[in-house]
């Protein structure tokens, strides 16, 4: 096998190529993206699948992989995909969001080379593209740790991924229509459970399966438009592992609050009588609860799933107090041999703060929504694209919002909005919520420190309580009603960087932003080049490519 290794070696696995060549194992995997007739609430819907499947296939790869996705775009309109979660260090190119990115056009493919670099963890890909996503185009995608670094907790029996997410039964194209017109969506008509919901009837076929007295990991992600979930387990607890990359003290719950573009990743011992018991999923934060279901079925059990069902917590501050209660584990491994908490994150001096506040406008009469009173439009040219052909200028102006949010936050200016981040600086953000609404950011290209949440407006004596010792390193944080929530990052990744709302009729109506980290060396150290066969779109399609960084 050594000889193999050095060498080469071709493996077909689970419907990708895996080949490694002397260094690290390159993953190939071949993407149709097609409409199709899904269902998920029992309604026909047109969907957007991957190689057949709603949800997609599961990416599953190991940490310092890279990844090469074939996608070929079958849809009557451009598409593009993202890998939330996963960093692309010096690689904003293969992002796949539309401030980096052209969107690739119908019958057209692209192909995206990235590596999973230093990273573990559960993660999902989906559509950035319009409101794709909320008919599929999405699916999990898992970083495992290599076999020499120790994970803080035994091998389970079977690892599962669980996609929960709020459905609307008017589709892609009925959704966008809503928003173009100045409208607000409204609340969702389901919740589905990997595509699916149990009927309880007795003939629902089980999502999963256990045996009695295994554990199992199950990977929990919130891939949906706009909703919160709380997600339990009937009969069971669950044993939090893994937050969005990083390993957590292991605390039990009986549920579990997921957000908008969040991933948990739990485990649950099969330690009950053996037959059928519900995974349930509801909605949280809505006038109207609504509760999906699916089942779990233990080898040789007997006896349906109990109607009676664990019920969901009430109010905001339960999952307030929940957030509270996650810690980085500072004496396991991640990626590294090295600890987690060998990173004194909290011991760093702030060299920025940006105070952020979302707020929902009408311009035009059409419903906006921004950041610190500007509402995000997307220029015909990618952000990144236009940066690295020297014609920023053109398409896009630096710094047009303040640090801090206007005094007058009600007038709204449309335009793209980029950041401009000094490479390496540690910066603190806060996220500051005067709405009613509940929301979730996402930072693409880093995970943060999640440090601070609470009521009301935030102030610099909130710095007090902060947790400047275990907070947990993830990517997604919610933010919720007429309160804030703080995080601490070094920007040393350089690139153009998407930080969203991951709420999706909010991205698609201006609550997103970009935050630009230039290399004062202009050097491969710290950014890569131009891939080749990168698409080119808007006013640099066409134009000669600079010259490269050579060192």
């Amino acid at each position: 096998m050594a000889r193999l290794t050095l060498i080469s070696m071709l493996v077909l696995l689970a419907g990708s190529m895996l080949m490694v060549q002397g260094g690290d194992p390159t993953l190939f995997f071949e993407w149709n993206v097609t409409y199709g007739t899904i269902a998920p609430l029992g309604v026909p819907v047109r969907g957007i699948l991957i190689n057949g499947q709603f949800p997609g296939p599961n990416l599953n790869s190991t940490t310092n992989n890279n990844i090469v996705v074939n996608v070929f775009n079958n849809l009557d309109e451009p598409f593009l995909v993202t890998w939330d979660g996963v960093q692309h260090r010096k690689n904003s190119w293969q992002d796949g969001v539309l401030g980096t990115n052209c969107p690739i056009p119908p019958g057209k493919n692209y192909t995206y080379k990235f590596q999973v670099k230093d990273q573990i963890g559960s993660y999902m890909y989906y559509p950035v593209t319009a409101m794709h996503k909320a008919v599929g185009g999405f699916g999990g995608l898992h970083v495992n740790s290599r076999l020499l670094i120790p994970v803080p907790y035994a091998d389970p029996a079977d690892d599962y991924t669980l996609l929960v997410g709020d459905f609307f039964n008017k589709g892609h194209t009925g959704l966008k229509k809503i928003l173009d017109s100045g409208r607000n969506l409204g609340r969702c008509d389901g919740v589905h459970l990997n595509g699916k919901v149990a009927k309880g009837d007795g003939k629902d076929e089980p999502l999963f399966t256990m045996e009695a007295g295994k554990t199992y990991k199950y990977r929990i992600c919130n891939t949906g438009i706009k909703t919160s979930l709380n997600v339990r387990f009937q009969g069971h607890t669950m044993k939090l592992v893994e937050m969005e990359g990083s390993h957590t003290m292991q605390n039990d719950y009986d549920s579990l609050d997921v957000h908008v573009g969040q991933c948990f990743s739990v485990l649950v011992t099969a330690n009950q009588e053996p037959r059928d018991y519900y995974v349930v999923a509801s909605t949280r934060f809505t006038r109207r609860e609504v509760t999906a279901t699916g089942i779990i079925r233990y080898k040789n059990g007997k006896g349906a799933a109990s109607s009676e069902l664990p019920p969901p917590p009430v109010g905001w501050a339960w999952s307030l107090n929940q957030f509270r209660t996650f810690r980085w584990n500072l004496t396991s491994n991640a990626a590294r041999p090295n600890p987690q908490g060998s990173y004194k994150y909290g011991s760093i001096n702030i060299t920025r703060t940006i105070k952020l506040a979302n707020t929902a406008q009408r311009v035009d009469g059409k419903l906006r929504y921004a950041l610190n009173g500007a509402s995000y439009v997307e220029p015909t040219t990618p952000l990144k694209l236009a940066e690295y052909y020297g014609v920023a200028d053109k398409v896009f102006k630096y710094d047009t919002i303040p640090d801090v949010p206007p005094s007058d936050n009600t007038k709204v200016t449309l335009a793209p909005i980029v950041l401009n981040m000094t490479h390496r600086n540690f910066v603190e953000i806060i996220f500051e919520n005067h709405e009613t609404a509940i929301q979730s950011y996402h930072l693409s290209g880093y995970s943060f420190f999640a440090v601070g949440m609470d009521i009301g407006k935030w102030s610099p004596e909130k710095r007090m309580n902060y947790n400047l010792l275990d907070a947990v390193s993830r990517h997604t944080i919610q933010v919720f009603p007429n309160s804030w929530s703080a995080i601490l990052l070094t920007f040393d990744n350089c690139g153009m960087w998407n930080l969203r709302s991951e709420i999706w009729d909010r991205h698609y109506l201006g609550q997103q932003l970009y935050a630009s980290v230039i290399s004062p060396n202009r050097s491969l150290k710290d950014e890569y080049n131009l891939p080749e066969g990168v698409l080119t779109c808007g006013i640099v399609q066409g134009m000669p490519r600079p010259p490269p960084f050579s060192s």
